[in-house]
């Protein structure tokens, strides 16, 4: 599972012109699900993204996490982050997970979060989406449960 993990003052998802959710300050998560992920990899991924120190403390340091800044979440599906482009100039996608598998951790993502109490907005699964973001810092951090299996 990859997560690109944006901190933002403000996102929103947009489909056919008209805005279908949106978020304050907190962060926006693009998830790419693999078509091999258990939920060992789920549970890495959103751990990390709710608990990522990311928001500075009183002192301007990056010491706070999501939960601690009591921050908002935007979560957008993104079976790009899967994109194979080493061989051609056209990505491939075999590694992403098939539909089922897919929406399933995402939707799992989702109400993880609700449940923390995270005020969670989402996209449209599958859907051709318009992300729109006021990225903070710019902070832009990625994650791979790949990389600590």
């Amino acid at each position: 599972m990859r997560a690109v993990v944006q901190r933002v003052e403000k996102a929103s998802v947009e489909i056919s012109g008209k805005t279908i959710s949106q978020i304050n300050k907190g962060i926006l998560v693009l998830l790419g699900v693999e078509d091999l992920d258990e939920d060992r990899d789920f549970d890495y991924i959103f751990n990390k993204v709710v608990k990522l120190r990311i928001f500075n403390d009183e002192n301007s340091v990056m010491n706070k996490s999501l939960l601690d800044v009591e921050g908002e979440l935007l979560v957008v599906s993104q079976f790009t982050l899967y994109g194979d482009a080493r061989k051609g100039n056209r990505p491939s996608y075999i590694r992403a997970a098939k539909f089922e598998n897919g929406i399933m951790y995402y939707n799992k993502f989702i109400e993880k979060a609700k449940e923390l109490g995270i005020k969670t907005e989402s996209g449209e699964y599958g859907a051709d989406m318009k992300v729109h973001l006021v990225n903070d810092g710019p902070v832009t951090i990625l994650l791979d449960s790949e990389k600590i299996f």
